[in-house]
């Protein structure tokens, strides 16, 4: 019997032992796991829409004459619409607001902007860590070391701008100055996203070539856009939704005198295609630049590259109550002795435009002569 309970004894440790080693590194798994959970979160992506800047400043700088400064360059109005639309939305929010909130750290596109010698400040603060100590040091004596930039903050795809100073009164000298660069930053920023709305269907390839065969020129046209006229002198494409309709006309020309690159030239053929070709449905009524209710801006540029001029405006339905934005383009053939005419214009009564606007600005800024 003494023998007997020594091998029940042996038995139950050699179980119990075996039982310890299957046991011991399935905990030691689970807990590695859980730990690693714990420090590994899956780092978000970052949302919100284009031309939308989160401001963080502290409250009484946004109240202050600095934050007027800001909102005027920021938020002034888009060129040109029949009613006014900010060129930024702009959020404010405090380093505070930040804090209180987890989903407001995951926006696209943040300004910080600060005051440094008020060194107790929040917001001048999370400047001081995010762009260092050495750089902001070193704003105190050199009034041009006034910004920086950041990417993915606290989200993927995200943009960081700082703009600070050891003054007030330097602040707002900076806040004027980087104005230009900033918003050419930021619309940067956004074409990713802008042509991912746009081309959201993919590309029509069969309207690509048609375009290509009849005026020889490379457009990257959305799914959605079809041909409404190609008589082999003016192209019209147009995209229809029950709310909005949005329009491209080509029309190709030899290069004979400058003043075809004028502004009352580009204007001039502007309206004589709308009087051939666009109307509504009420009898005699065309199309017309109407530079009366607002002026045309008229600038010197570039498209894709290649030289251009360009006329921003507003165009109406004489005989009958339409209107809306449009931008023409006089773009010059570097291969060829030829001009392209290249219009954009919107119909959108009743929703917001500048978005729309933007939208088919980039489409003309895929144009590429063969």
């Amino acid at each position: 019997m003494e023998y007997q309970a020594m091998d029940q004894t042996n038995n139950f440790m050699i179980k119990y032992a075996r039982l310890l080693l299957f046991v011991l590194p399935l905990l030691m798994l689970t807990n590695c796991t859980e730990e690693a959970q714990r420090g590994m979160r899956a780092v978000p992506t970052a949302f919100g829409q284009l031309n939308e800047i989160v401001v963080v400043m502290d409250q009484e700088l946004w109240d202050s004459h600095v934050g007027d400064t800001l909102r005027y360059y920021y938020s002034s109005a888009y060129p040109l619409l029949p009613q006014p639309e900010p060129v930024f939305d702009l959020r404010h929010f405090t380093p505070e607001d930040l804090k209180k909130d987890p989903l407001r750290k995951e926006l696209r596109t943040y300004m910080f902007v600060a005051n440094l010698a008020e060194e107790d400040s929040p917001t001048s603060q999370v400047i001081r860590k995010d762009v260092g100590q050495q750089k902001t040091d070193e704003a105190r004596d050199n009034l041009e070391i006034n910004n920086a930039a950041g990417r993915d903050k606290w989200a993927k795809g995200q943009l960081l701008v700082y703009q600070f100073a050891y003054s007030r009164d330097a602040l707002i000298d900076a806040l004027k100055a980087n104005f230009p660069a900033v918003k050419r930053r930021v619309n940067e920023f956004d074409k990713k996203k802008l042509e991912s709305y746009i081309y959201l269907d993919g590309v029509n390839n069969s309207l690509i070539k048609e375009v290509r065969d009849s005026m020889g020129v490379e457009l990257r046209l959305p799914n959605d856009y079809f041909m409404a006229v190609n008589d082999g002198e003016v192209i019209w494409m147009r995209k229809e939704t029950d709310k909005t309709s949005q329009n491209l006309l080509l029309k190709k020309m030899k290069y004979e005198d400058k003043a075809q690159l004028t502004e009352a030239y580009l204007l001039s053929l502007r309206d004589s295609i709308g009087r051939q070709y666009i109307s509504s449905t009420i009898e005699d009524s065309y199309m017309r630049v109407n530079n009366e209710d607002l002026p045309i801006v008229f600038n010197t540029t570039k498209v894709n590259g290649n030289f251009a001029v360009e006329a921003r405006g507003i165009w109406e339905i004489v005989g009958d109550y339409m209107g809306g934005s449009f931008i023409s383009y006089m773009v010059l053939n570097p291969n060829t002795n030829e001009l392209l005419f290249i219009d954009g214009f919107l119909h959108a009564p009743g929703e917001d435009k500048r978005d729309l606007m933007e939208h088919l600005d980039y489409i003309i800024n895929t144009l590429k002569f063969r």
